[in-house]
């Protein structure tokens, strides 16, 4: 697990600037504490930061083949690295090194671009080949783990965080007023959008090269969810899946370090501690967090720690406090390079702190949700034929309803999207922060044109018609596939548990797991109103009743109630009038007017509040230091 970053100098006669990706580097130290690399070649500069995991003494990187003509620069994991790595010395490749980085040096020997096809992980990988004067970025299908890059003037720039691109000189950062307000709308920003003007995500399962003919994107992965034929029966279908599920947390036990879980008490993350515990026969280190003083009736230990007591785990806990938001959101943002709006950012913060005082590598339960529909809005979707049959003026009066503060959050979410007219509207609604006109009423100036030209029925366009999907339930489990999990949840997790030094790994989202649940009928997913049936069926015998049986949570940090009591102040000072004049991108009158409410608990403006927060410290962080130094 690394941090990588470096330079394409494209323009004939320019050289790479060794010590411009030192600087590059130095953004990136907490990703890799325990060693730096550094390659230069003429126009093109790797440079990697290493938090090593296998292979402690033989993986220092950037890595090359015998000539030296073939130079990686690699963050991640090759799960089956060990089977391609004896395919290579069969084939008849001498390898210096016992770990992964040094097979995709070798495999794209063998098989040029295809590689990316041999591999089982996750990994975004800078490879320069020298022969062809050619570099090749790449990202694993998920994005599991992250790539940026800017191309201007001649120059590629590419790096696992926005933070090391921007601290190249002459590289400075200026916020894409569009990328905002998408955030308003769906809490992330989409890739290949990113909150900094002139800088993109490298999409999931896309490669990247740049050579003298230009800079191509293409992709190399995508998802499909053509049925099997014949379809397996549930017997055989559930079969299938525990084969799978117990393979993929198998193939990432292979570490090195001493290693540990997080453990939210959820069914996910809850089958991975268990299938761990099988396989290693002795008591695995499991990470979770709780809250203390306001908010902590929403607490998950309970369920967690019914899962710790079965396995008898080593288990270990931290307990957040409205004095960690104060203390800690600026620097949480910072890390996470851009606003997202998802107030659980914190909670995998301190979680992660916690676990890195104890292993290096944790395993997650990420991705469960979106491969088995385990969001309400899923069963939500079951509802939507009906709706439709709604005549339009009522469906309208039911959507103004949804707003006026009278329903529940959740409710009110669902009432609204079930309310929109087509596929794309209604997708885009299940998510929302805000509403389109509250939205608009929210913002000025240039920010305001942006929003003019972001509707939120455009947002998932382009995934919808991609997608071979039939069934509707399916639909959306391929946008949230492909957006909400890349560009939020694992955005999210990477960042948060690289600012600790420790490895994530997400079993899973092994590629042979996601692409067997995508063949599977909805029905086995969402069953009449019942959410992840399959999963939750494979895990009956190894997880306790009250887990399987307990509403989906999701790490509900209490963050409403915060702000309204002991964050109150913190929450002010940083949405101040003045502040926000300054910045010219909301109106004041409107910021006031969602305090109040808030703190008046007329409406619960909780995450609206974060993400504005989130905004402001943005700026703070990368605007108005100096190349986004952290102070």
């Amino acid at each position: 697990m690394c941090g990588i970053c470096g330079v394409h100098e494209r323009e004939d006669g320019r050289e790479a600037d060794a010590e411009a990706v030192r600087g590059m580097l130095a953004a990136i130290a907490h990703r890799g504490p325990d060693d730096e690399g550094l390659h230069v070649d003429g126009a093109v500069g790797l440079g990697a930061r290493r938090l090593s995991i296998i292979d402690l003494p033989g993986g220092h990187q950037p890595i090359a083949n015998e000539d030296g003509s073939v130079v990686v620069a690699y963050n991640g994991e090759i799960y089956n690295y060990r089977d391609l790595r004896e395919r290579l010395l069969r084939a008849g490749h001498r390898l210096r090194s016992e770990g992964d980085t040094e097979v995709i040096v070798h495999l794209y020997e063998e098989l040029g671009d295809d590689c990316v096809h041999e591999l089982n992980g996750m990994f975004a990988f800078a490879l320069w080949d020298g022969r062809r004067q050619r570099l090749l970025l790449a990202r694993d299908r998920l994005g599991i783990k992250p790539l940026y890059y800017r191309h201007r003037d001649g120059r590629l720039l590419f790096g696992s965080e926005i933070k090391a691109i921007i601290r190249h000189p002459g590289v400075g950062a200026a916020l894409d007023h569009d990328a905002l307000a998408e955030l308003l709308l769906l809490k992330y920003v989409r890739a290949p959008r990113t909150f900094f003007s002139g800088i993109a995500a490298l999409p999931p399962g896309h490669l990247l090269i740049s050579d003298e003919r230009g800079v191509e994107l293409r992709r190399w992965w995508d998802l499909s969810f053509r049925p099997d034929q014949p379809p397996p029966s549930e017997a055989e279908a559930a079969e299938r899946l525990r084969a799978l599920l117990t393979e993929a947390v198998r193939s990432q036990l292979v570490s090195d370090v001493p290693f540990g879980a997080f453990l939210s008490g959820g069914v996910d993350s809850s089958t991975v501690v268990a299938l761990m515990s099988r396989e290693l026969g002795s008591a695995v280190r499991t990470f979770a967090v709780g809250f203390s003083g306001a908010g902590e009736d929403m607490s998950e230990l309970p369920y967690a720690r019914l899962v710790a007591e079965r396995y008898e785990t080593d288990h270990h806990e931290i307990m957040l406090r409205a004095g960690d938001l104060v203390e800690l959101a600026g620097k949480v943002v910072w890390h996470l390079d851009q606003p997202i709006a998802d107030n659980a950012c914190l909670a995998n913060y301190m979680v992660a702190m916690l676990a890195s005082e104890h292993v290096k590598m944790v395993l997650t339960g990420e991705g469960g949700d979106e491969l088995f529909a385990g969001y309400a809005r899923y069963a939500g979707e079951r509802l939507a034929p009906a709706f439709e049959r709604v005549p339009r003026p009522l469906r309208s009066l039911g959507a103004a309803l949804s707003t006026r503060g009278l329903i529940a959050p959740r409710p009110s979410i669902a009432l609204y999207a079930l309310c929109q007219p087509g596929e794309r509207r209604r997708f885009a609604s299940w998510f929302q922060l805000m509403t389109p006109e509250a939205r608009a009423d929210l913002v000025m100036g240039e920010l305001g044109q942006a929003v003019s030209r972001t509707a939120p029925e455009s947002l998932f366009a382009e995934a919808l018609e991609r997608s071979d999907a039939a069934d509707p339930i399916n639909r959306m489990l391929y946008v949230d596939t492909k957006l909400w999990l890349a560009d939020d949840l694992l955005a999210r997790g990477d960042k948060m548990s690289m600012a600790a030094s420790l490895e994530a790994r997400v079993p899973l989202l092994d590629h042979r797991l996601v692409e067997f649940a995508a063949t599977l009928p909805a029905d086995l997913k969402v069953r009449h109103l019942a959410r992840k049936y399959l999963l939750k069926q494979v895990a009956r015998g190894l997880l306790p009743e009250p887990v399987l049986s307990r509403s989906k949570k999701g790490f509900p940090i209490p963050m409403g109630r915060w702000l309204r009591g002991a964050a109150r102040e913190f929450c002010r000072d940083l949405l101040a009038p003045e502040t926000i004049r300054r910045r010219g991108l909301f109106s004041p009158a409107a910021i006031e007017r969602i305090l109040h409410e808030h703190e008046t608990g007329s409406a619960q403006h909780g995450a609206v509040l974060w993400a504005l927060l989130s905004v402001e410290l943005w700026h703070q962080a990368f605007v108005d230091q100096p190349a986004g130094v952290l102070a």
